[in-house]
């Protein structure tokens, strides 16, 4: 089972692989969108953890959204 919310994590990540190898280049732009692309990331694994502590709390059944 994914949840939405790991789907929307793996696009984020791989939408951000360009910018990551343009700032690794020395662009500064792709620095702050990278940047910018990994407060999103940290943001959404944190709805993630919270899913899964609502999926063990409810005994393993996926929490309703």
């Amino acid at each position: 089972m994914t949840t939405a919310n790991f789907n929307k994590l793996a696009q984020a990540i791989e939408a951000t692989k360009e910018d990551v190898e343009k700032a690794a280049a020395g662009n500064k732009a792709a620095c702050a969108r990278v940047r910018k692309a990994m407060q999103d990331v940290k943001n959404i694994a944190q709805d993630i953890r919270k899913e899964m502590l609502e999926l063990r709390d409810a005994g393993g059944t996926p929490p309703s959204r």
